[in-house]
């Protein structure tokens, strides 16, 4: 029988046939053969399927990159910022036994661990003057403003969000007002050297310590700086602590001036942790009428002279550096000691090295081959002199825009004589060295020209 006679008989309406009734009203092997064949697979209509799942998956992707994930970020950011309705709403009606969640609030928005929060929230209090109170103005009570509202607008410029903790540790001595505080940055990798510049100098330090914004962190930066105070006497003596708690590294100019805000002494040393103070300069310029009469009037720095060892395995071990001039004069002799970064000599290159090795005992002389770029280790008047603009992040230029400002504002630089200061081998991080240099090399530019058009209006 002939195929479209067997496919009409089994035509519309009927039932399929099986394969062996089909192959009985066949004739032909060539038929038979035919209608055994298995159907082929229907590979458009899986390509199909598989094109519109794809399709599906990447819009679901897409959506969920570019509007599910912001929008969840965002809503997360007004509900729980600090002067979203929510947390208004809670400072509204809060009472003592509404702390803790309040903390909760705080800590959502900085990302930060609750249990941090209890050792901040101070007040700043401003009183009326004597000459209003004496002529019936103002009036005794005290006005009471919050610290975070108050260090938000000391600090305007720096990268936010930023906590500041003033005086997480306070040191338990006394401080004369005419002593010396070294101002210094601190962060977990420099604990070592940190803790060898307070026994080395025994005096008020004042120092801003970075902490970065993971619970882990914290509490591993807490568990060091406890050890530490429990380990040295010099440091709970002499030491201030305050931490900044961000996401920002190397914010170095804020952290240079949180330091000195908080200093207690009327004089201040802008130093770099990683430097070994080699010589008693303290002693001896409080011991000097003539040199503090020059402090005293806050037009003049004092610079200490910055070295470095030519090897960097001799700048590892502090204990053998030299102590006194003449034993340092020996090393530079021989070429084991030199300028701090000779090979950028705009840096320290104004100190002059020449002279200052050829100066008697006991003096002092004034720079008068200053540059843009010179950034010595100085000492001034913590009152007066201009602050470091906070716009500068990372390396480069931050300390000689602090250092250019100053210059500019009148004051000049003196250099100490028979004192001196060595650096302690580390390895910097040296891709973020260029990155951050190259950025900070054209701000310093602008910054430069926004000075002296400023100090000429």
């Amino acid at each position: 029988m002939a195929l479209r006679q067997v496919i009409f008989r089994f035509g519309h309406g009927s039932t399929k046939p099986s394969p062996a009734v089909l192959k009985s009203q066949l004739e032909t092997p060539s038929e038979i053969a035919l209608v055994s064949m298995k159907p082929l697979p229907r590979l458009p209509q899986i390509f199909k399927f598989l094109f519109a799942f794809y399709v599906a998956i990447a819009v679901f992707y897409t959506t969920n990159h570019l509007f599910v994930s912001p929008l969840r970020v965002g809503l997360s950011v007004l509900v729980n910022h600090p002067m979203s309705p929510r947390a208004l709403w809670a400072v509204f009606t809060t009472t003592e036994s509404k702390k803790e969640s309040l903390n909760l609030i705080d800590a959502r928005a900085y990302g930060l661990d609750p249990h941090f929060l209890q050792f901040s929230g101070g007040k700043t209090k401003w009183e009326s003057s004597t000459f209003a109170l004496e002529h019936g103005f103002g009036q005794v009570d005290t006005i009471v403003v919050d610290e975070e509202l108050t260090l938000s607008k000391a600090f305007s410029t720096a990268m936010r969000p930023s906590k500041i903790i003033p005086y997480f540790y306070r040191a338990s001595g006394e401080f004369e007002s005419d002593d010396i505080t070294v101002t210094t940055l601190v962060t977990s990798s420099r604990f070592g050297a940190f803790s060898r510049l307070i026994d080395r100098y025994r005096g008020p330090i004042s120092a801003t310590i970075h902490v970065g914004n993971t619970t882990n962190e914290i509490r591993t930066v807490l568990r060091s700086l406890k050890s530490l105070y429990a380990t040295s006497r010099n440091m709970a003596a002499y030491v201030d602590v305050h931490l900044v708690i961000d996401s920002f590294d190397r914010q170095f100019n804020t952290w240079r001036n949180i330091a000195r805000l908080f200093a207690r002494t009327d004089y201040v040393m802008m130093l770099d942790v990683d430097f070994y103070l080699c010589t008693d300069f303290r002693t001896a310029i409080r011991e000097t009428p003539h040199i503090m009469d020059k402090l005293r009037r806050g037009n003049v720095a004092l610079v200490v002279p910055a070295f470095e060892y030519t090897k960097y395995s001799d700048g590892l071990d502090p204990s053998v550096f030299p102590r006194d001039k003449r034993a340092l004069l020996s090393l530079v002799k021989s070429k084991h000691l030199g300028m701090f970064h000779a090979s950028w000599t705009p840096g320290h290159n104004s100190t002059d090295y020449k002279r200052f090795y050829a100066a008697p005992p006991g003096n002092i002389y004034k720079v008068t081959q200053y540059t843009s770029a010179y950034e010595p280790y100085v000492i001034v008047k913590r009152e007066g002199p201009p602050w470091c603009d906070e716009r500068f992040i990372g390396y480069g230029g931050n300390k000689a825009a602090c250092l250019f400002e100053m210059y500019i504002s009148g004051i000049s630089f003196f250099v100490l004589t028979d004192h001196f200061i060595i650096h302690q081998s580390h390895r910097y991080e040296e891709i973020a060295r260029k990155t951050e240099r190259r950025y900070n090399k054209k701000l310093f530019s602008e910054f430069k020209e926004e000075i002296c058009f400023r100090s000429l209006c």
